[in-house]
Order: structure tokens, then sequence, then C-alpha cells
């Protein structure tokens, strides 16, 4: 299994491939639809993000010590951000994912080409999941 700064050189490797930012949103909307889906049972409000102007959904779980998130969201760019932020820090232990820099969003420029709201959004993700993260670590010890 890759480390989460691997698959986060992986993304930022893809988005370095796109010569504009339209490019760049046609891709990540590609990954919002392929992000798995979460189970409808965790489409309320105890999961949502609070933070963000769209609706935004994460379900974190934990087998053989690693958390796996399943996300969704009703915008498209929005599951597309979500879905790069999976992808980085799914399938990986609680203290890889507290210890986990998250350069890679400003290396792919992410932030800087999202609206504020939006960019709020994005640290509301990061932040939730990495409560997650905290949560289970707090169990393993």
């Amino acid at each position: 299994m890759a480390s989460i700064q691997e698959i986060q050189d992986e993304i930022v490797d893809e988005f370095s491939m796109f010569e504009d930012w339209m490019q760049r949103y046609e891709y990540m909307i590609d990954l919002g639809k392929s992000l798995p889906l979460i189970d409808e049972t965790f489409k309320t409000d105890d999961y949502i993000i609070k933070g963000c102007q769209s609706k935004v959904w994460v379900h974190a779980s934990m087998e053989d010590g690693k958390v796996t998130f399943t996300a969704d969201s009703d915008a498209i760019i929005t599951k597309g951000i979500i879905a790069i932020l999976i992808r980085a820090f799914s399938n990986q232990s609680p203290q890889a994912i507290i210890d986990a820099d998250t350069a890679f969003i400003d290396e792919i420029g992410l932030k800087e080409h999202l609206s504020p709201t939006r960019a709020n959004g994005l640290v509301s993700m990061i932040k939730q999941i990495k409560l997650y993260a905290v949560a289970y670590q707090t169990q393993l010890n």
C-alpha cells in the first residue's frame, strides 16, 4: 500500500499534465464520478461537513488498523475535491493521517483556484478527515 506522501505525489503529477484549469476541473469532475458511493444511511446531518457551501457527507470506518473513508457531495466540483482527499487519506493508519502534510493541495493550485467558500469547505473537509483519524487513534491508545 502506498504512503499518503506517495499518493499525494501521484496526484500532483497527474494535475501537472494539464495545461489549464478548465482541464483540471474536468479531471476533478471525473475523479468525483469515480468516487466509491457512500451508503445512503450515512447521508444524514450527522455526517455532513460543516462549513461547506454545498452538501458533503463523509463517513469513516476502521478495519485492520486502517481508516477507510467514503463520501459524496451534491455538487460536482466539490465531489471531485472530496474524491482527491479520500484517495490521499483512505486506507491509511490514523497516525499517518494525523501526521500527513496537506501541501499537495497548494502544489496542484487547488486552493487558489477555488472560490473563498469552496476553499473554506476544502479546509473543513481536511479538518473532518483528521478528526476522524484522531478519534480512531484515541481508540487504539
